[in-house]
């Protein structure tokens, strides 16, 4: 590289937009895709016991109906990327915020259970999409020089989607008395916690026309000029507009495209970094972590805890969880990310234990010992803070850094595929696991979480500080 072309480099990573403020705006808008992946992805917390009661379901159809939106995720996220290289990432948006919206009012009013499950696949889609195409629009706007502080918007949009949900679930069962079956707006409340992701769904799309398209992919489809208005809006008048665009332009040709066949080799079908991908993501999942935003209400209400205070419970768990990820977010760059990982998993294994003794408990008139009923919930935050603070960000954090350039984009498919299969098997097994033995369930997380400490000091490398191009 010339001494001209580093200099215009190095302009381009510290260029500072004279309307941060704008930046900062149009990056919100994206994430508002993040906050719905949290928020619908935990809304269905407040229906599950009213859902069982209103169909008369067993354990094992009711986790079939939550968790089947995974499947619309998994198609949505495997789709999605193909689609905004086609039509766009701000018409991606908008479909994404179309299907939200849609299937708002579907879970809202369904007429029977494979209905809501349909709606819930249609959801799962739109969460899919989001998940994908928040955090890549937000990269490809954002100014080099903020691109770290603004990328977190996503995880932090996520985390605050799940404990506006609680808190509005919250809020329904107290006005319908406590009751999700209870009358609100001529429905039972239940529904209306669904239907409430109407308006967020609604703002998203509203947003998505206030923003503008990604240089990138203007540049892609030769749109130049736009691309070279907009650059100056985001990363500020003093850039070289015309070196910019020919900087994205060579990278945009420089990048291979990964395909399946690159990932195979070694041992065991694919090769190792691979699997070590896959670990991380199984291992994220395996710990349980989605038992607390899926079905925390029912969980805390089978061991006697009123339905308001459980949906409360819920609440507090989720502000936990946004004070981990900001830990998180603050100390990943500066402790690294296996150190995070290790504390991470020492932290769980002391919440999940603390938990699979306080339930091995025998209820008494429906409750918990109070020893036990207050182990269980201080437990239980203890958890969710130290994988908030580690796993929760530390994960995705790896996969986009962990993998050879030429593997990337094919293994982080795969990877990504792992975790929500992982997800689906968490999520589809705990209300039958909980039913046969509550306790014995939360020893098998803890089993996991014990067992992704030496995965994590024998298998993953540090990638903090290095370069995407040192990794091999």
């Amino acid at each position: 590289m010339t001494s001209t072309a580093q200099a215009q480099a190095s302009g381009a990573r510290t260029a500072h937009p004279e309307h941060l403020g704008h930046v900062i705006f149009i990056t919100a808008a994206a994430a508002m895709g993040g906050f719905l992946f949290g928020y619908d992805s935990s809304v269905i917390n407040g229906a599950v016991e009213a859902i069982r009661d209103r169909y008369d379901v067993g354990s094992a159809a009711l986790a079939q109906v939550i968790a089947i939106a995974l499947i619309g995720c998994a198609i949505g996220a495997a789709t999605a990327g193909r689609i905004a290289d086609r039509i766009g990432r701000i018409r991606c948006m908008q479909i994404a915020a179309v299907l939200f919206t849609v299937s708002a009012v579907g879970s809202a009013l369904p007429f029977a259970l494979w209905d809501l499950a349909f709606w819930r696949v249609v959801g799962g889609f739109a969460i899919g999409m989001a998940s994908v195409i928040g955090p890549a629009y937000i990269a490809e706007v954002a100014p080099p020089a903020y691109r770290g502080r603004l990328g977190s918007f996503q995880q932090a949009a996520i985390v605050i989607g799940i404990a506006v949900s609680q808190l509005v679930n919250w809020g329904i069962l107290n006005a319908a008395d406590g009751d999700q079956r209870g009358e609100l707006m001529g429905l039972e409340a239940w529904q209306v916690m669904l239907g409430v992701m109407v308006v967020p769904a609604v703002l998203y799309g509203l947003l998505s026309f206030a923003i503008p398209e990604s240089p990138r992919y203007l540049i892609s489809v030769g749109k130049h000029e736009r691309a070279r208005q907009i650059l100056s809006e985001v990363e500020g008048s003093e850039v070289d507009l015309d070196a910019r665009v020919t900087e994205i332009e060579t990278g945009m040709r420089r990048e291979e495209k990964s395909s399946f066949k690159d990932l195979l080799g070694g041992s065991f079908f694919f090769k190792p970094i691979v699997w070590v991908g896959i670990g991380l993501s199984v291992f994220q999942q395996f710990v349980g972590i989605n038992v607390a935003f899926y079905y925390s209400a029912t969980l805390w209400q089978s061991v006697g805890v009123d339905p308001s205070d459980s949906f409360f419970y819920s609440f507090t768990t989720s502000i936990i969880n946004i004070v981990g990820t900001v830990i998180a977010m603050i100390f990943v760059d500066r402790v690294g990310r296996r150190p995070l990982a290790i504390i991470g998993s020492l932290g769980m294994v002391i919440g999940l234990a603390l938990e699979a003794w306080a339930f091995s408990s025998n209820l008494v008139d429906g409750q918990l010992p109070a020893t036990q009923g207050w182990v269980a919930l201080i437990a239980a935050h203890v958890f969710v803070l130290f994988f908030a603070l580690s796993w929760g960000v530390v994960v995705w954090v790896m996969l986009g850094e962990m993998f050879p350039n030429r593997l990337r984009a094919a293994a982080l498919g795969v990877a990504a595929a792992a975790q929500w299969i992982a997800n689906w098997a968490i999520t589809a097994s705990f209300p039958s696991l909980a039913d046969w033995n509550l306790s014995f369930t939360y020893v098998i997380y803890t089993v996991f979480a014990a067992l992704s400490i030496p995965f994590v000091l024998k298998f993953v490398k540090e990638t903090k500080g290095k370069r995407l191009e040192e990794m091999g």
